[in-house]
């Protein structure tokens, strides 16, 4: 185990997971990645000190990460776990500088994020048909308020009805490193919400959760990852039909009809616009699209 050779990896996880509040499945990658490092300095190395770890042996590391097909951005996301762990080393005056300064990560190919085209979200909300039972009413919805707020499934499933501001039309949302962000309501939706939430069956003490099964119980991800993905498979061709698609439609749709990108950015609770920008390469590739198809010279 790593903790006996480089035991100042357990304090920077506590540190993650208590001072940074990282969500457990970001505490488990940075232990993943740390713990594949470590024992890769201990099998190649004979496990120098962090203050002996230099940038050729992380080269090294990389290059051994790339013949085993590990992609671009998983190394890049193994290097970034490195880059926070020396830079808390370095608070911690364990270390005087980071051997990363000098180490380049891999480019990544950008791809556009998918998403799913307004006339089939359309074709969704006006022609499916959903169940006449609580599953069906269910089901459209958790579509509805993907799609609509651009939330999470994490986000989702953890809403409570107290997050539900009926008063001025919003959801209070408790996103990454329980940061909470206000997303506004239309009004047709929240009359939807308020309805869903008086008409709960078996209100089970102390479930306080939006969303419930027909026996009252929370909704987990792994279904609500199926029900979107079944329900996307009727009116859309895409290949990934995720609850994180749906979040891709929120954004890309925003953009497209001239949201603001800083508002996108606060809407979907990104710490960082450089995240948010993506969704104007959809923008200018529909612009694009629009030139050519319409210009006499395209």
């Amino acid at each position: 185990m790593y903790d006996s050779h480089y035991p100042h990896i357990q304090p920077f996880l506590d540190y993650l997971k208590f001072e940074k509040r990282y969500s457990q499945h970001t505490y488990v990658s940075y232990q993943t990645d740390l713990a594949q490092f470590s024992a890769y300095l201990v099998s190649q190395f004979d496990a120098p000190a962090v203050e002996k770890i230099t940038a050729g042996m992380i080269r090294s590391w990389m290059a051994e990460l790339k013949e085993e097909k590990n992609t671009a951005k998983s190394i890049n996301r193994k290097i970034s776990t490195l880059k926070s762990f020396f830079k808390f080393l370095m608070k911690q005056g364990i270390v005087a500088q980071s051997p990363l300064t000098t180490v380049v990560t891999p480019k990544i190919s950008k791809r556009l994020p998918a998403f799913v085209a307004e006339a089939e979200i359309s074709t969704l909300f006006n022609h499916v048909e959903f169940q006449d039972s609580w599953k069906g009413r269910t089901h459209r919805l958790v579509l509805l308020v993907f799609y609509s707020t651009g939330m999470r499934l994490s986000e989702l499933v953890g809403l409570k009805e107290s997050q539900v501001d009926a008063s001025y039309n919003q959801l209070k949302v408790l996103g990454k490193g329980n940061k909470e962000r206000i997303i506004p309501l239309h009004k047709e939706l929240l009359t939807d919400l308020k309805q869903y939430i008086a008409e709960k069956p078996h209100r089970l003490p102390g479930i306080e959760n939006v969303f419930v099964n027909d026996k009252g119980k929370p909704l987990y991800q792994k279904y609500v990852y199926q029900l979107v993905k079944e329900n996307l498979a009727l009116v859309t061709t895409q290949e990934k039909k995720s609850p994180h698609i749906l979040r891709h439609t929120f954004a890309t749709h925003l953009t497209n009809q001239g949201a603001d990108i800083n508002a996108i950015k606060e809407l979907l609770g990104h710490s960082s616009l450089a995240a948010t920008q993506v969704y104007t390469h959809n923008s200018i590739e529909k612009l694009k699209e629009a030139y050519r198809k319409a210009h006499p010279k395209a």
